[in-house]
């Protein structure tokens, strides 16, 4: 008797034209290593992109200060978004968000307080023109404090560092917006790092995550590897091994969902069953040691 193939499921999402047909069954090296440079929807909560473009066209220009990678962009479009959604980034700084919306038949607006892209309108953060609910997936990639010269605007918020309040008081207005303009149940992406300067680490990633828990629903946490820091040589490297520091190694981005009051269902407790399997024995419990019975008194009686 020959044996049936097994069905092989079609992936729910896009995937790359070279993606295996039953999946990723691979390690993740493998995998990295034959998708290299390749677009591939990501499937870990760990994402290493070796270059900030890809394709023939550009996205954005890899020269500007704190250029977003393309990838991340084109993986969150393809998970939170159909062709003709609208996407905005009131941060577009180069425009990478726009060229990848463009090329993948989404509709687009950019905006920044000092544009360096024709295409990216001119706006502050804190106060976009659209209407309430009608954007169906924000991405923002801001400044995490003031180590970065973007521009000269005097309102840039790049300008404050994170170690003072203000910072977060100015993020928190962008979120807002945001808020406002997003369809319920849609989705923010929002791209940030830590700081560590002079001695002082600032958890920049924690504490506007705390701030976005008052709005939004979390979706989940990706940890972006940096790439392209000037700290990324091995004098860096060596001197943070010599005087006991760390070098900034990833960023995080922050999924978090609109929610959507006309889907809320009664509650129910929620019920999770877990797979559980026995623990491996140790040598000790293998080998069992026989403890000696006591041997019993014989009691005897005068006669």
């Amino acid at each position: 008797m020959a044996k049936k193939k097994a069905k092989t499921e079609k992936p729910m999402l896009p995937v790359s034209e070279n993606t295996p047909p039953d999946g990723f069954t691979y390690q993740v090296n493998e995998v990295k290593e034959s998708y290299d440079g390749k677009l591939m929807l990501e499937a870990t909560t760990l994402w290493d992109f070796p270059k900030q473009s890809y394709g023939k066209k550009p996205k954005g220009n890899n020269k500007y200060p704190g250029v977003t990678p393309a990838f991340i962009i084109w993986n969150l479009i393809q998970r939170y978004t159909q062709p003709g959604d609208l996407v905005v980034d009131p941060m577009a700084g180069s425009g990478t968000t726009i060229d990848v919306c463009k090329e993948e038949g989404r509709q687009v607006i950019g905006y920044d307080i000092a544009p360096a892209n024709p295409e990216v309108m001119q706006n502050d953060a804190r106060n976009i023109p659209l209407d309430d609910n009608t954007v169906d997936l924000v991405f923002i990639d801001s400044p995490y404090s003031d180590n970065i010269k973007y521009n000269d605007h005097p309102d840039c918020i790049g300008k404050i560092s994170c170690e003072d309040e203000r910072f977060f008081k100015e993020l928190d207005k962008v979120s807002k917006e945001a808020y406002r303009i997003l369809k319920p149940g849609k989705v923010l992406g929002w791209l940030i790092g830590d700081q560590w300067v002079k001695k002082k680490y600032t958890p920049v990633g924690f504490k506007l995550y705390q701030r976005l828990c008052k709005r939004f629903e979390p979706v989940d946490v990706i940890c972006i590897v940096r790439r392209g820091q000037t700290s990324n040589t091995g004098l860096w490297y060596n001197r943070a091994r010599r005087f006991n520091f760390y070098l900034r190694g990833f960023k995080y981005l922050l999924i978090m969902r609109k929610p959507d009051s006309n889907s809320v269902q009664k509650e129910k407790t929620r019920s999770v069953k877990w797979a559980s399997y026995e623990r491996g024995k140790t040598k000790k419990e293998k080998v069992k040691v026989k403890e000696p019975k006591p041997k019993k008194r014989q009691i005897t009686t005068g006669g």
